[in-house]
């Protein structure tokens, strides 16, 4: 687990706030103790995995109500949906977190990340010349690791 700075916390829990006001949404203490959780993880996250960490805290909120508030906090930037694949989709935090992009591996499932600030560059030269508003990306790359250790290597030991 990796914790944020307090103040990055209290200012995440301040635009959700605001956020569900200004749409006339309830703002419940299951809504919260979800947000909390999401920031309190690092990485990829899916909602089952959160709904079970917060169940394990005895944090009592149903599956609905963790796939909305996701749905929420997507709708308000906090949160970032990635669909790795046909797999199930995957969540990180994403208020003031680098931007990155991803390597997938299609026989074990490893995700790796990776920043390369050539394609920021290439993002804004592009969108410049199409005067287009980026707000965010995504980048997706698949394909085999090399990996001596990944145990659905085509040919590993592990795989024969």
């Amino acid at each position: 687990m990796t914790l944020i700075p307090k103040r990055q916390l209290e200012e995440v829990r301040r635009i959700f706030s605001d956020f569900l006001r200004d749409r006339g949404q309830r703002q419940t203490p299951e809504r919260f103790a979800i947000l909390d959780e999401v920031y309190a993880t690092s990485g990829h996250f899916d909602a089952d995995e959160l709904y079970v960490g917060l169940k394990e805290k005895e944090v009592g909120v149903s599956r609905a109500t963790v796939y909305n508030t996701l749905d929420l906090l997507i709708e308000c930037d906090l949160v970032v949906k990635h669909q790795f694949g046909n797999k199930q989709a995957k969540y990180e935090r994403a208020y003031s977190y680098w931007q990155h992009d991803h390597l997938i591996c299609m026989d074990c499932n490893e995700l790796f990340e990776f920043c390369d600030p050539r394609i920021q560059g290439i993002q804004e030269m592009v969108a410049d010349i199409y005067q287009f508003e980026v707000k965010h990306h995504s980048l997706h790359i698949y394909g085999h690791c090399r990996r001596e250790n990944c145990p659905n290597r085509p040919g590993s030991e592990a795989h024969s």
